[in-house]
């Protein structure tokens, strides 16, 4: 799946996997090693992740249910939470500087394909 910044016309991702069941969504990106610019995880439902036992920090975008960044969040380090964010419908996991590259922020509009 591709994931498009239409506001800013940038791709954030090209190699997006959906994360849309339980198991899928508490696994998330535990026991990877890289996280390389142009991949991403999308954990659908989803309004607040956690980093415990990751081994790198990721940017995060919370996006409501009409596809709208309500939440950016560059730079998430190991062993942290995010806030909760209650209107957001799914959560973007992103590698680091992702964020800041493609200038992404609240408002934004996106696509996924």
């Amino acid at each position: 799946m591709k994931i498009f910044n239409a506001t800013r016309k940038t791709l954030l991702a090209d190699n997006a996997i959906m994360a849309d069941t339980f198991l899928k969504r508490a696994k998330g990106l535990l026991g990877k090693r890289e996280f390389h610019y142009g991949q991403a995880l999308v954990l659908n439902p989803c309004n607040s992740v956690h980093t415990c036992f990751m081994r790198f920090p990721i940017d995060l975008l919370f996006v409501s249910k009409n596809n709208t960044v309500i939440k950016a969040i560059p730079k998430l380090m190991p062993f942290r939470l995010s806030p909760i964010s209650a209107q957001s419908r799914f959560v973007i996991e992103l590698p680091l500087g992702t964020i800041k590259f493609t200038s992404t922020g609240l408002g934004d509009q996106l696509i996924l394909k």
